[in-house]
C-alpha cells in the first residue's frame, strides 16, 4: 500500500513539476542577428555582426552591452573593409567525379563569382583536395593571384575530403574571423582523418564552415551536416547557374556584416562575457547575442591568442551542459522519489495488542485503521483526477475493470495519474535523449503512453494464466469437498483456506458476495467475467444446471476437471510446436520499429527524406500499412485455438 501511495504520489508530483518548468516557454524569442566574432584591443572590443539579408539597419542607433552593462558604441558598415582580420579559404574539391556534368567548369565559375563580389578586407586562400591535399593559395587579398590559382585547377582521383578540412582550418591562421567555403560533390575517400577528427579541429579552432553540396544524395550529404554543425554553418545543395548564386550569397554576408566597436567599462577584466548588439530598422530590430570569449587582438611579435567562439542565433550552450543537466535532474527525480515514501508504521507495543483484542480489533484492522498522514498536494491530484472520470463513466468502468482483472490494488482516479506521470516522464526522457528533438520527444510520449495499459494487460494475462493451471487442481478440491458431505459454501471456504492464488482471493470475494445475497451462481459467473475463463464459465454453467435439475455435482466437477486437464495438455503441446513461428513472428515485428528509435539516437540525418520529404512521407505511411497488415496475418498463423 505504501508502493502504491508513494507512485501516485510521484506521479502528481511530476505532472506539476512539467507544468511549471514549460509554463515559461511561452515566452521565448527568436533572434535574427548572430555575433559572428568578438575581440579584445586592450581598451575597447571590437564586435562583428551578422545581418539578415535585406535589413536595413540604422547604424547611428547601434546599442550594445557586455554583462548587463551598456556600451558607448558606434556601427560601420565592412563593405568598404573591416578593422577586424577577415579570411576565408576556398576549398575545392578536385576529384574526378567533378568532371561529370560540367560541375568542375561550374565550380571554377562560381569561385570567380566569389573573388569579385567578396569585400577587398577578406583575405582569401585556396585548398584543393583529390588524391592529395594542397594548400595552393595562402590567404591573401591579391584577387588577381587567387584568379590565377582558380584558373590552374586540374582533375585528378580519390577525395580526401576530410584531410582537406583539417589542412584548411590550419592555413585560415589564428586571427581573427575564420570562414572555410567547403564545395564537394562526394563522400571522403582515402583520407587519413576521420570525419570525428575533423569535425573536432574545426570545433577546436572555431572556424566556420559552410558547404555547398553538389548534386549529392541524403547519404553523402550526412558527413557534410555533421563538418557544417561542427562549424556553426549550413549545408547547401546547388548546381548549375545556382552555384555561382551561393557563392555570391555567402560573399554578400560578408560585405553585410556590421562592426561594432566600443571601449571596455572601467575595471572589466573578464575572460568570457556575454554580448548583446541592437540595430535598428524600419520594422523590428535587429538583436544578437553571444556569450564569447573576449579575444585579445593579436600584436606583430607575439603569440596568436585563443580563437573566439562564433555562435548561431543566441547562446549556445557547450555539449557537456546537457550531460550535467541530465544528470542533475536524474539524482533529483531519484531524491524526490525516496522522499515521497512513507516510513513504514512502528511494530504495535504489547499495551496496543492488548488494548486492540479488548476492542474486539485484530491488530492487522488496528493497522489499518490508523490513517496515514494526508498529503494536500496528492489528495487535490486524486481529487482532480477523480472528476474526470465521474464525467466519462465509460472510461472509469473500463479502467475499474482493467484494474480489477489485473489484480491490481490501485483506485481508477490514482491509476489516471500514474498514467499521466508516464506520458509526462516519456517525454523528458525524449526530449532529454534526442537533446530537443521534438520527434523524439513524441515517439517516446507515445510509449509512455502505451506502457501502462500494456501492463496492466501483462499482469491480467498472467493472473488469469495462474488461474486457469490451478482450476482443475480447485475443482477437484471442490469435488472431494462435497462428496464428505459439505455444502457448496463450505467446499468454497475450504478452496479460501486450501486454494492456491488468485483462485484463493476470488472464491473469499464470492463468499462475500453470497453473504450479502448474491446468488453463489451469479458471484461465480462474475469471477468468470473477470478473468474471461471459458473453462471456468462452463464449469459455472454445469453448477447453475445442476443446482436447476438435480444431480451429483461432486462426480459432475471431477468430469470437468479431467476435461480441462485433456485441454490444458492439448494448449502446451501447441504452443510448443508453434513456438518457433511465434518468435519469428516477434522479432520481424520488433526489428522495424527498434532500427528506428536506434537511427534517431544514433543518426537522425539519415531519415531525414522520410521526414522532410512528401515523398517519404508516402514511403513512410505504405510501410507502415503493409506492416500493420504482415502483423495481424502473423498473429493469425501463429494463434491455434485449443
Amino acid at each position: 500500500m505504501s508502493g502504491r501511495r508513494a507512485l501516485v504520489r510521484f506521479s502528481a508530483l511530476l505532472v506539476a513539476l512539467l507544468a511549471v518548468v514549460l509554463a515559461p516557454m511561452g515566452e521565448a524569442f527568436a533572434e535574427d542577428g548572430a555575433i559572428a566574432h568578438v575581440e579584445s584591443t586592450g581598451d575597447g572590443i571590437r564586435i562583428l555582426v551578422d545581418v539578415p539579408p535585406g535589413s536595413q539597419v540604422d547604424l547611428g542607433g547601434v546599442q550594445a552591452t557586455l554583462d548587463g552593462a551598456k556600451l558607448d558604441a558606434t556601427a560601420t558598415s565592412t563593405s568598404a573593409g573591416s578593422a577586424v582580420k577577415r579570411t576565408t579559404m576556398l576549398v575545392i574539391d578536385t576529384s574526378n567525379s567533378m568532371r561529370q556534368g560540367g560541375r568542375f567548369d561550374a565550380a571554377k565559375a562560381a569561385a570567380t563569382t566569389y573573388l569579385s563580389s567578396v569585400p577587398a578586407d577578406v583575405e582569401v586562400g585556396v585548398v584543393t583536395f583529390d588524391s592529395t591535399v594542397n594548400v595552393a593559395l595562402e590567404p591573401t587579398t591579391d584577387r588577381a593571384a587567387a584568379q590565377t590559382v582558380i584558373d590552374g585547377l586540374a582533375l585528378h582521383r580519390d577525395t580526401l575530403l576530410y584531410d582537406g578540412v583539417v589542412a584548411a582550418t590550419q592555413a585560415a591562421g589564428d586571427d581573427g574571423q575564420r570562414t572555410l567555403l567547403l564545395l564537394s560533390d562526394g563522400a571522403d575517400f582515402g583520407s587519413k582523418a576521420t570525419l570525428a577528427a575533423a569535425a573536432q579541429a574545426v570545433s577546436d579552432t572555431d572556424t566556420r564552415v559552410h558547404i555547398v553540396g553538389l548534386d549529392l544524395g541524403e547519404k553523402q550529404l550526412a558527413p557534410l551536416r555533421t563538418l557544417a554543425t561542427a562549424g556553426k554553418g549550413e549545408v547547401i545543395t546547388a548546381s548549375g547557374p545556382a552555384l555561382a548564386q551561393a557563392f555570391a550569397a555567402e560573399a554578400e554576408a560578408l560585405a553585410d556584416q556590421v562592426l561594432v566597436t566600443a571601449p571596455l567599462p572601467a575595471g572589466f577584466d573578464a575572460e568570457l562575457a556575454n554580448v548583446e548588439v541592437t540595430l535598428p530598422t524600419a520594422t523590428e530590430p535587429v538583436v544578437a547575442r553571444a556569450l564569447a570569449p573576449i579575444q585579445a587582438a593579436s600584436t606583430p611579435g607575439t603569440a596568436a591568442p585563443l580563437p573566439t567562439l562564433p555562435t548561431d542565433q543566441g547562446w549556445s550552450a557547450p555539449s557537456w551542459l546537457l550531460w550535467v543537466g541530465l544528470a542533475v535532474l536524474a539524482v533529483g527525480l531519484v531524491t524526490v522519489a525516496v522522499l515521497l515514501v512513507p516510513a513504514k508504521p512502528a511494530p504495535m507495543s504489547i499495551a496496543d495488542r492488548v488494548t486492540a483484542y479488548s476492542t474486539r480489533v485484530t491488530g492487522l484492522e488496528a493497522q489499518q485503521q490508523v490513517k496515514p498522514q494526508a498529503d494536500p498536494v496528492l489528495d487535490q491530484a486524486k481529487a482532480a483526477a477523480a472528476s474526470v472520470l465521474e464525467r466519462n463513466s465509460a472510461l472509469n468502468e473500463r479502467m475499474t475493470g482493467r484494474l480489477a482483472a489485473a489484480g491490481s490494488e490501485f483506485k481508477p482516479s490514482e491509476w489516471l495519474l500514474v498514467h499521466i506521470g508516464s506520458v509526462v516522464a516519456g517525454a523528458v526522457v525524449g526530449l532529454l535523449l534526442g537533446k530537443g528533438s521534438i520527434l523524439l520527444g513524441l515517439l517516446f510520449m507515445v510509449i509512455g503512453f502505451a506502457i501502462p495499459p500494456v501492463y496492466l494487460r501483462f499482469k491480467a494475462g498472467r493472473r488469469r494464466r495462474a488461474f486457469d493451471a490451478a482450476l482443475p487442481e480447485v475443482l477437484q478440491l471442490l469435488a472431494g469437498a462435497l462428496s464428505a458431505g459439505l455444502s457448496l459454501a463450505q467446499a468454497v471456504d475450504t478452496v479460501v483456506r486450501e486454494g492456491p492464488e488468485p483462485i484463493a482471493s476470488e472464491f473469499k470475494r464470492v463468499l462475500v458476495e453470497a453473504r450479502i445475497g448474491v446468488p453463489i451462481e451469479d458471484a461465480f459467473e462474475g469471477v468468470a467475467d473477470r478473468f474471461q475463463s471459458k473453462d471456468f464459465g462452463w464449469a459455472v454453467m454445469a453448477i447453475r444446471i445442476q443446482r436447476q435439475v438435480g444431480g451429483n455435482l461432486a462426480e459432475l466437477l471431477t468430469t470437468v476437471a479431467g476435461t480441462m486437464r485433456e485441454r490444458q495438455y492439448l494448449r502446451r503441446h501447441v504452443r510448443a510446436l508453434s513456438a518457433e513461428g511465434r518468435l519469428s513472428a516477434v522479432i520481424l515485428c520488433i526489428l522495424p520499429p527498434g532500427f528506428l528509435v536506434f537511427f534517431l539516437l544514433t543518426n537522425p540525418t539519415f531519415l531525414d527524406p522520410l521526414i522532410h520529404d512528401p515523398r517519404g512521407w508516402v514511403i513512410s505511411g505504405f510501410g507502415v500499412l503493409w506492416m500493420a497488415i504482415g502483423v495481424f496475418v502473423m498473429s493469425r498463423m501463429v494463434k491455434v485455438e485449443a
